[in-house]
């Protein structure tokens, strides 16, 4: 491999688990308030309701997707009676289905905030920036699914090489040779990822590594009416009882 390889394979991966990781510690630990959605659902429902369960179905999908073709070696789905043929198959129909919703939820969401006046002034360009990492690594993952798939080319096993290569970053073992001939469909999409991960810190994706444990446990919210038709009605409570003053 030349230089150029050996920064983008082995050495690019680390900076970005660095720039990641540090990123997130430092977002949370100076901008807690700044950890959220900036949810824009009092301005627009209508296309909301829709695009954002598509979205986030999708990319869930698409992780789920991702977690199983470059973690899971090809050995073990072999061990367990998978052919190749079989995951590749199926591998490609749900990838392809779940990008194409993750990419039309994507799509009305940005269309959504165009057009809707209240939801476009409250748009930062933090915003603009976040949707561009965002867009392009959904549609080059779709191109890299198609090329796999051969309907872009003749077809390509990515468990043999990218797979391996992924799974070789986290056992401190880069084997970037692997990436140096895989079709650019692979390596772009690959460069892509780990830009938007980069970014990922410093935008509103944070929102998707907070869980609300605490609702599980809170206590409900009692509700009480205070409408003027049916407060006489009730029975004066001692402590809740009307005043003049």
């Amino acid at each position: 491999m030349n230089s150029t390889q050996i920064l983008l394979w082995d050495v690019l991966p680390y900076v970005t688990i660095a720039v990641f990781v540090v990123g997130m510690l430092w977002r949370f630990r100076y901008d807690k308030f700044g950890w959220t959605t900036r949810s824009s659902q009092l301005y627009e429902r209508s296309l909301l309701r829709i695009a954002s369960p598509l979205f986030h179905l999708g990319m869930l999908a698409v992780v789920a997707g991702h977690v199983v073709g470059l973690l899971i070696p090809e050995s073990w789905t072999n061990a367990v009676g998978v052919s190749e043929h079989f995951y590749h198959l199926n591998a490609v129909a749900l990838g392809a289905v779940a990008g194409a919703a993750t990419l039309v939820g994507v799509a009305m969401l940005v269309y959504r905030r165009r057009t809707t006046g209240p939801v476009f002034a409250a748009t930062t360009k933090n915003d603009k920036t976040m949707y561009v990492f965002l867009l392009a690594a959904i549609c080059l993952g779709l191109v890299a699914t198609m090329t796999g798939a051969g309907v872009l080319g003749d077809g390509y096993n990515y468990r043999e090489t990218v797979s391996v290569w992924f799974r070789s970053i986290f056992i401190l073992q880069p084997q970037g040779e692997l990436m140096a001939d895989t079709p650019l469909a692979f390596r772009v999409h690959a460069l892509a990822g780990m830009a938007l991960f980069m970014v990922w810190p410093f935008t509103r994706l944070v929102h998707a590594f907070s869980a609300p444990l605490g609702y599980l446990f809170r206590p409900y919210v009692v509700y009480r009416t205070r409408s003027a038709s049916t407060a006489g009605n009730r029975t004066p409570r001692p402590g809740w009882d009307r005043t003049n003053a």
